[in-house]
């Protein structure tokens, strides 16, 4: 695979998971609704792949994660996670962001 396609892939998967979350508030949802999104733009992503990427925006303190008692994960949108969805805070790379249209 295209070493540009799999960093624009991840990317563009991150962008899309902070826009589902923030559909998704206040409550957050779990991992299956956010692979159905995603599976919406790339067919073949796994649910392996939505948890890594889950997890990287989570490094970033931009969603907390839990895991519920049937070994699922839920994801919330945190307040630094709203506002890169909201362009009010600048957005550092490793997320496909894209230009603000005023």
């Amino acid at each position: 695979m295209n070493l540009d396609f799999e960093k624009t892939r991840r990317e563009t998967i991150r962008w899309n998971l902070l826009r589902a979350l923030d559909y998704a508030r206040p409550e957050g949802t779990s991992e299956h609704v956010l692979l159905s999104v995603i599976q919406a733009l790339y067919p073949d992503a796994s649910q392996r792949e939505v948890r890594r990427e889950i997890d990287y925006l989570a490094d970033r303190r931009l969603v907390q994660v839990s895991e519920q008692h049937t070994g699922t994960w839920k994801a919330e949108l945190l307040r630094y996670g709203v506002d890169i969805v909201e362009y009010t805070v600048a957005c550092d790379s490793g997320i496909a962001r894209p230009k603000k249209v005023v």
